[in-house]
């Protein structure tokens, strides 16, 4: 019961910080949420190696260390991450979700999202990049690779990481994304 009453208090929080900047605003915080994002990676690999095919050969991806959600009838959820391009950090990105419906509890996951070509990464990074309530990710498990597919150039995975949730509702994710500054 406590972690999901800190799960729903993190998801509140965060989402009223949603209107932040998508880059951490420091060095250090910057330096936290790689750590965080490459924890996240192995932890995603070990829970199912088939993974690899996916780094292997996706022209970017997304890693989203700790999303938090909760929600009791009006959910929402918010997660701080990073881009890659090429094997290369290309800025950050946060992702929100709301939505409506039945739904009671809280939970932290990862989510990686995969894209397939360059157009598919062109329009995460556009900016205006959501999905539908019927996109579906693969919850993370030894062999759950071994036969997701890409769906419009993209493949999600989520890995559970602490809390419960019971949910029944509709409501998509959104996304924004800063480019690495150079200088």
């Amino acid at each position: 019961m406590k972690a999901m009453v800190w799960v729903c208090t993190y998801v509140v929080a965060c989402a009223l910080l949603a209107g932040c900047s998508t880059a951490p605003k420091s060095a250090e915080k910057q330096a936290q949420l790689t750590t965080r994002s490459e924890d996240a990676i192995q932890m995603a690999k070990k829970a199912d190696p088939g993974l690899q095919k996916f780094f292997d050969t996706a022209t970017g991806y997304a890693v989203f260390p700790s999303v938090g959600k909760g929600g009791i009838g009006v959910g929402a959820a918010y997660g701080r991450g990073e881009v890659f391009a090429g094997g290369k950090l290309a800025g950050y990105a946060t992702l929100s979700q709301a939505s409506i419906g039945l739904q009671l509890g809280g939970q932290k996951y990862t989510e990686l999202i995969f894209f397939e070509n360059k157009a598919a990464l062109d329009r995460f990074e556009s900016g205006s990049f959501a999905f539908a309530a019927q996109a579906s990710a693969v919850a993370l498990k030894s062999g759950a690779s071994a036969n997701a597919k890409y769906s419009d150039g993209v493949a999600v995975f989520t890995l559970g990481q602490a809390g419960l949730m019971y949910e029944a509702s509709i409501g998509g994710q959104k996304f924004a994304f800063e480019p690495i500054k150079t200088p």
